[in-house]
């Protein structure tokens, strides 16, 4: 007998819509609508994950957060979950994009607990594509915080678990994850191979959800062994897709990134280069997306204080850096306090 939540899934599924698909872009305000009538705790935890990743994906950070939360309320009122019709748990989607979100809005240190709740949850239920997307989205942010050993150690049971699945877009987004952390570490070589590698099998697979951070990361790697031509064409192309296809969560750190390949190519004094930062900085606000805000913040801080504009340096970064209250031990912290200094 087909549940009220297979009759709501049958109802509103989509090619564009999927939560582990290429195209979470369709308006899913009507997904909740129609749980509500049918007052299914699975379809309205369902319906409120999807909500939240979509608005997660397009900036929209403070109603993305309600639904997510929302989710996360509805779930424990049944012992069922939605695998039985999808091949997830969506309350553990939502978990994870929640751990996302609350990183984007300035919270690392309860964005790292939701990560790790997300993974211990999702291995309570013993299901292999749950815990998969509970680690790919927790190393996701491991990686924001800059937490190279966490990311490690997960992105190594992502491969333990995703191996003997044969889930094999989650082995791609491992590899490029890995590159990744080559190209911190200084292997940028091995990182860009990685990358490529990772890419090009999640593009042919399709898996697009994270293909975004992916390149950021490789555009960085070009950057670091000097290709500034290609990193540019790549930046330029991935701003191309965001505008055009969604991930607008992701453009502040994109016109960020694209600001610091112009100086890399004309010197401190680029009117463009602080264009672009400027541009990050709006966006950042308007999308409640602070840690974007920091990090473009210590990129133009630093340009205003390498021409000579040490006050109004200070005063861009100094308001921002004290309304965090946690993560001091973070990188992007760390290196605001240093630059701070320098200023004072």
């Amino acid at each position: 007998m087909r549940s009220i939540s297979s009759r709501f899934w049958a109802r509103f599924r989509c090619s564009t819509c999927a939560p582990e698909s290429s195209g979470l872009r369709c308006g899913t305000r009507s997904a909740v609508d129609i749980a509500g009538v049918l007052e299914d705790s699975l379809s309205t935890t369902l319906a409120h994950s999807l909500m939240g990743i979509s608005l997660h994906l397009n900036g929209e950070l403070g109603r993305a957060q309600t639904a997510l939360e929302a989710a996360l309320r509805y779930g424990p009122r049944s012992d069922r979950t939605t695998t039985n019709y999808l091949g997830f748990d969506g309350r553990i989607l939502a978990g994870a994009i929640l751990a996302r979100t609350l990183w984007l809005q300035g919270h690392p240190d309860r964005a790292v607990e939701r990560a790790l709740l997300t993974i211990q949850d999702a291995e309570v239920l013993d299901h292999p594509l749950t815990l998969s997307i509970a680690l790919v989205w927790a190393v996701s942010v491991f990686l924001w915080i800059g937490d190279l050993d966490r990311a490690n150690a997960h992105i190594d049971r992502l491969f333990a678990r995703a191996e003997l699945h044969s889930l094999g877009p989650y082995l791609a987004v491992g590899r490029g994850f890995q590159g990744e952390i080559a190209i911190r570490q200084g292997d940028a070589d091995k990182g860009i191979r990685s990358l490529q590698f990772g890419l090009a099998e999640l593009h042919a697979a399709p898996y697009e959800l994270l293909t975004t951070p992916l390149n950021i990361a490789l555009v960085q790697g070009l950057a670091a062994t000097r290709r500034l031509a290609e990193a540019r064409t790549l930046i330029d192309e991935t701003i191309q897709s965001v505008e055009a296809n969604g991930d607008l969560c992701y453009m502040p750190e994109l016109l960020r990134v694209k600001g610091n390949l112009v100086l890399a190519t004309s010197g401190p004094g680029a009117d463009q280069a602080e264009s672009y930062f400027t541009r990050s900085l709006e966006l950042s606000r308007r999308h409640g997306a602070r840690a974007w805000e920091l990090r473009t913040a210590i990129d133009l801080a630093a340009l205003l204080a390498a021409r000579g504009e040490r006050e109004p340096a200070r005063e861009l970064l100094q308001p921002l850096f004290e309304i965090f209250v946690e993560g001091s031990d973070t990188p992007d912290l760390k290196s605001a306090a240093r630059l701070l200094a320098t200023l004072s």
